[in-house]
């Protein structure tokens, strides 16, 4: 028996449900549908008010208006939005002493908190900064739609433009404001959306093992061990998770590299790039950009949209470009 869910608008007919419920079933197993969509049911059904209308934070609006008058009143509010389309393109090497000579140099474009609905100009700068770089694989660590509720058919068409510029077959993983009902529409646009799941890229004999978690921050779905079934011990791998809260299992859980993102860097920090909140359960080191732990390297990206208000201060959004290497030889 599967959970029943809603069509993206949530509008469709019943034949069109079932449809979605059936592909979710079979992709992901009945346990884990009925689990992630149980999850979302009961959280956005919390969301509304008697009369029907959702009343989450990110629709309060006299919420957002003092943040706006905030960095009004202080000159900030257009500095700010400024700063949210000034997307930077961040470098960074991991070296894996390990690595298989056949991944010597191998390119990894990390795009994470794409939120595409926020803000048309700047997802049309993604757009363009991607489409110009070269690499061998690009990853996606999650948060594709703007709110962590309500409708999906703005995020999969913002994630189908994307997808045109993007090399090959993108590995995906979904954040705290994905909703499950996504996996289908983001498999047909030719997105490999890993749910606790590994991927092997094969070169010339030798392999390299790119692993991906469900959401491990709100709707605690993330596997680690099933996510590693069948990926050597002495392998080369990869860890994709939303965020960086689950850094330390997955250390003890042989990863090579972690890659994630949900932070945002903090969006909104000090001078000096000091966050005011993370909003995750971490320590401050893990939230941002290169971090170590028990012999695993991690990095978080500051990512490349904006939630809540589009704005940024001293935490520039970003795309990152991972290169790999064995190290002096």
């Amino acid at each position: 028996m599967t959970a029943r869910i809603e069509t993206p608008d949530g509008t469709g007919s019943a034949a069109e449900d079932e449809r979605l419920d059936y592909r979710l079933s079979l992709r992901l197993g009945s346990e884990h549908a009925r689990q992630r969509l149980g999850i979302e049911q009961a959280f956005e059904a919390r969301l509304r008010d008697r009369e029907g209308h959702f009343c989450h934070v990110e629709n309060w609006y006299s919420l957002h208006g003092l943040v706006r008058f905030c960095l009004s009143v202080t000159g900030l509010w257009g500095r700010g939005q400024r700063n949210a389309r000034a997307l930077t393109l961040q470098t960074h090497r991991f070296t894996l002493p390990h690595l298989p000579a056949s991944f010597e140099g191998f390119r990894i474009l990390h795009l994470t908190d794409l939120h595409v609905e926020m803000d048309e100009a700047a997802l049309e700068t993604l757009i363009q900064t991607v489409a110009e770089l070269d690499y061998d694989l690009c990853v996606l660590t999650g948060d594709y739609r703007k709110l962590t509720w309500g409708p999906i058919h703005g995020a999969l068409a913002g994630m189908e433009r994307l997808r045109a510029v993007l090399k090959d077959e993108p590995l995906a993983i979904l954040g705290n404001h994905d909703s499950i009902r996504m996996v289908p529409g983001l498999e047909d646009q030719g997105y490999r959306v890993l749910l606790n799941e590994h991927h092997r890229i094969d070169r010339n004999g030798d392999s390299l093992y790119i692993a991906g978690v469900d959401d491990p921050h709100f709707y605690k779905v993330d596997n680690l061990e099933q996510a590693a079934d069948g990926i050597p011990a002495s392998a080369a791998s990869i860890l994709l998770s939303h965020t960086p809260e689950i850094w330390r299992a997955a250390a003890h859980a042989g990863y090579d590299i972690y890659l994630c993102g949900h932070t945002h860097g903090g969006q909104i920090c000090l001078p000096g790039g000091f966050p005011l909140t993370l909003d995750a359960d971490c320590p401050r080191h893990v939230g941002k950009g290169a971090w170590r732990h028990a012999g695993m390297q991690g990095y978080t990206s500051a990512g490349s949209g904006t939630s809540v208000v589009n704005v940024r201060l001293n935490c520039p959004p970003e795309v990152t470009l991972h290169t790999l290497t064995r190290g002096p030889q």
